[in-house]
């Protein structure tokens, strides 16, 4: 299954660099995609962690924090107290609302734990600017073959752990080509379809979550 100790944030996070195969000659270095509507997958990512958690209640379509509720997590935390200290909004809004700075914890608390490094560098010599790298690519390719394992028709959608079928859900919703390539996105509709339904077991709001994910995406890319 996917790694426990990483929130469903920082997987998407993961999962959304391109790792070119060792098996060819290197001709590039890892890259991150979807830079887009990245924050608004992570954002997603979240939201539905939390609410499977029991620390985000619906109350008629809004998003309501459970008081004093805390994870340990210091991205998730964050934006606990963010919403907590907003005015009430839908699911679907909180994707979008300050979901930038969601996606920067994300990547300052992957760099602390050693799975990204910042590089500084300078434009033409001159003008300083910081370079996110990817430090551990075997990992994200062992977090996809995991990920994907998930996908495969040879367990129940019932046997899958709610968790793990939302992190399916959501990078389908999301387009998370390096995961889910179109062609394979269309092949697995009926299974995506099912596991979306298995992680909103326990947050029904994941549907919503879903369905905000695929029209912040599209406004994203609209404007890119």
């Amino acid at each position: 299954m996917p790694s426990g100790p990483l929130s469903l944030a920082a997987q998407l996070y993961l999962l959304a660099w391109d790792v070119p195969d060792e098996t060819f000659p290197v001709i590039a270095a890892p890259r991150l995609t979807c830079a887009a509507h990245l924050p608004y997958l992570v954002r997603a990512g979240a939201l539905t962690e939390l609410a499977q958690g029991g620390l985000l209640r619906d109350a008629d379509g809004v998003a309501e924090p459970v008081p004093h509720g805390r994870t340990g997590d210091v991205v998730l935390d964050g934006l606990l107290e963010l919403m907590a200290a907003s005015r009430p909004r839908s699911w679907q809004a909180w994707i979008l609302v300050r979901a930038h700075a969601t996606l920067e914890a994300v990547a300052a608390e992957l760099v602390s734990a050693g799975y990204l490094r910042v590089r500084r560098r300078r434009l033409l010599g001159v003008f300083p600017y910081r370079q996110v790298e990817l430090e551990r690519p075997q990992f994200v390719e062992g977090l996809r073959a995991e990920t994907l394992d998930v996908l495969g028709a040879a367990r129940p959608v019932a046997e899958i752990a709610e968790r793990d079928a939302a992190l399916i859900a959501l990078a389908a919703a999301g387009e998370l080509n390096t995961l889910l390539p179109t062609a394979e996105r269309m092949r697995h509709k009926k299974r995506i379809e099912a596991l979306a339904e298995r992680g909103a077991t326990t947050a029904p709001a994941l549907a919503s979550l879903l369905t905000g994910l695929r029209a912040a995406r599209i406004d994203a890319m609209s404007l890119s």
